[in-house]
């Protein structure tokens, strides 16, 4: 099944291409350029690379937040148009879903952590079974660092933008407690993106495009100071 993955939920954004469980091509990039100046450039030329088109391709997988409003919106909406025009199966990866699988690997307990701005960040917690799954133990918050510190009670693996915000009041407050990532493992990969929803297709678990939108957490800016705006969504 050839998949193409896509993550633009924060500054880094990531592009990938899997054939089955083979990892085929993966582009990561951090920028401060939007990533709608390059995202269906890239993916056009990653293609052309493989000698494939977006006919090849038996599905498409997104990140759907939590993160940038704006690149969410981006890719959400070009991936979701993308599995529309073709009638492929579709899939949207929570962001923090996506930065934790790589460590599922691990031991510890894992808490990814991504900038929210206004001095907060988008965090969750889970538990790796040891042998490359994680589960989910809390549900995607928004919260402010200090009241974040609180809820950590045991060694736990910190990985995502927000570490790098935040990672003086974390060792500061935590301690041992708080256990670092190594560089790779605080930014998005699509290639995890991709065998998420590789892991959904596989059992039956795709989703409609058209129904699936980007999951914010907390309301923008606009429904802040226009409530109506979340009531008419």
């Amino acid at each position: 099944m050839k998949i193409l993955a896509v993550d633009t939920s924060t500054a880094s954004g990531s592009i990938a291409l899997l054939d089955g469980a083979r990892l085929m091509v993966e582009w990561t990039l951090q920028s401060a350029q939007t990533h709608n100046r390059r995202l269906l450039k890239n993916i056009d030329h990653f293609l052309s690379e493989l000698g494939w088109t977006i006919e090849h391709l038996d599905g498409f997988a997104v990140t759907i937040g939590p993160g940038s409003f704006t690149g969410l919106r981006i890719g959400v909406t070009t991936i979701k148009t993308l599995a529309w025009a073709t009638g492929k199966p579709f899939a949207g990866i929570p962001s923090l879903d996506a930065l934790a699988a790589p460590l599922g690997f691990s031991a510890l307990p894992i808490c990814p952590l991504i900038d929210a701005r206004k001095s907060e960040l988008y965090y969750a917690l889970y538990q790796p079974d040891g042998k490359g799954t994680v589960r989910l133990l809390a549900p995607f918050r928004v919260d402010s660092p200090e009241h974040i510190v609180e809820r950590i009670q045991s060694p736990t693996i910190f990985c995502g933008d927000g570490w790098a915000l935040c990672q003086g009041l974390f060792s500061k407050e935590l301690g041992a407690r708080a256990v670092a990532a190594s560089g790779p493992f605080h930014v998005i990969r699509a290639s995890y993106v991709g065998e998420l929803a590789r892991k959904r297709f596989k059992e039956q678990q795709a989703e409609d495009p058209m129904t699936v939108v980007p999951l914010y957490v907390r309301p923008s800016e606009a429904e802040i100071r226009h409530p109506h705006l979340a009531c008419a969504s």
